[in-house]
């Protein structure tokens, strides 16, 4: 997934009101808006290096985008509404060796009344998770936050295989040079149940980390999940 226009250079000043971020560009601090709704722990230390996107619609109460941090001399990607879209160039472009002989891309597949998944491709459910938690080296982890909505989504996934669906679930890492995943079990130890009772009944779990520039962010290779 490429960059329309040149990304925009600044320093972190504070995230507040979970949406908005100030940042200083220059001499002068903008309010940008932030597309995460997760904690983002550990990457919101003031004077972090950040870039942003901007938007000239007029319709638009902020111009300005938060899309990728620099922590620990590793970018970080930021953006969650991007995520669907990097998969889906990587599903395009047979970036994932899973889903290489797939004929049919489906986003935004609508499971049941209450349940949308990412991507139906042929007969693979695909949810995709956005990672950005990096507190051991080495390693990214997943959530960065209670997600009971990300509970919902494994059982569904469990339950799917009934259908006769073969669900997966992507942990798409955008940090740079990560090298391994595992689930934060101490963040919200009901996902990390939910985690091991989905893979027992046979729900896939993948993780592939993102090559980030800003010129563009891409699925670069697949990563080991570490099970504790």
């Amino acid at each position: 997934m490429k960059f329309t226009n040149s990304l925009i250079k600044g320093k972190l000043q504070k995230r507040y009101k979970r949406f908005f971020v100030d940042i200083k560009v220059k001499n002068s601090v903008i309010t940008a808006h932030c597309p995460n709704t997760g904690s983002m722990l550990g990457l919101l230390d003031k004077g972090n290096d950040v870039w942003l996107t901007k938007n000239d619609d007029p319709k638009r109460k902020l111009k300005f985008t938060l899309e990728i941090i620099k922590v620990k001399n590793n970018l970080v990607g930021v953006n969650t509404l991007r995520a669907n879209k990097i998969v889906k160039h990587a599903l395009e472009n047979k970036l994932i060796s899973e889903f290489k002989n797939i004929n049919n891309i489906k986003p935004e597949f609508k499971y049941s009344t209450d349940t949308r998944f990412d991507f139906l491709c042929d007969k693979n459910l695909i949810e995709v998770k956005n990672v950005t938690l990096n507190r051991e080296k080495d390693t990214a982890e997943f959530p960065d936050a209670i997600t009971s909505r990300g509970s919902k989504h494994l059982l569904n996934l469990k339950e799917s295989i009934k259908k006769g669906y073969k669900p997966y679930v992507l942990f798409l890492t955008q940090i740079q040079g990560i090298k391994n995943f595992k689930i934060a079990k101490d963040i919200d130890e009901k996902y990390y149940e939910n985690y091991h009772l989905a893979k027992k009944h046979g729900v896939n779990f993948i993780a592939y980390r993102c090559y980030l520039s800003n010129k563009e962010i891409k699925i670069e290779k697949k990563i080991n999940i570490i099970d504790e």
